[in-house]
């Protein structure tokens, strides 16, 4: 059940992605779905009959729409950063070090990925509980870890 769960989830979101209905898409999107939930359908199906796996996925599906708020407001913010006349001034790379209060492996993937998904921001390490992230600028790094972090901390109810 758990495969046929994660298949499905992965192939709708195939189609959305590709936009394309057609046999050649279509018979690829089944192909890597199919191996890609083969792989890894115990990872987000693990314990799925507890009460706090199902809060936990709930959750998770109510975090994806404001993640996409926060990467088309970061693709702005950077488009606006390199399209400013004054350019090379305003861009300042920065490689931050901070400690995180996730604790569960899923809750840092997720982190990790989130950061990286955001426009302006990239996840390098993850090493003994500290992230270091390279971020465009200083409002950016500032910003690190933020609301983001104590949004993933509440899907995954860690104490």
């Amino acid at each position: 059940m758990a495969f046929i769960s994660t298949f499905l989830i992965l192939f709708i979101f195939w189609i959305f992605i590709s936009g394309q209905i057609d046999w050649w898409h279509l018979s690829w999107g089944v192909l890597c779905c199919a191996l890609v939930a083969y792989i890894s359908h115990d990872l987000l199906f693990k314990d799925i009959r507890s009460k706090g796996k199902i809060k936990e996925i709930t959750n998770f599906v109510k975090y994806i729409p404001w993640l996409l708020y926060q990467i088309i407001r970061a693709n702005i913010y950077v488009a606006r950063l390199a399209l400013h006349p004054k350019m090379s001034r305003l861009i300042d790379p920065h490689i931050i070090r901070f400690k995180t209060k996730l604790k569960k492996e899923l809750a840092v993937v997720t982190f990790a990925n989130s950061i990286t998904l955001t426009p302006g921001t990239i996840t390098v390490l993850i090493k003994d509980g500290y992230f270091y992230v390279h971020a465009i600028d200083k409002s950016v790094a500032e910003a690190l870890p933020g609301e983001m972090e104590d949004r993933i901390h509440s899907i995954y109810s860690e104490e």
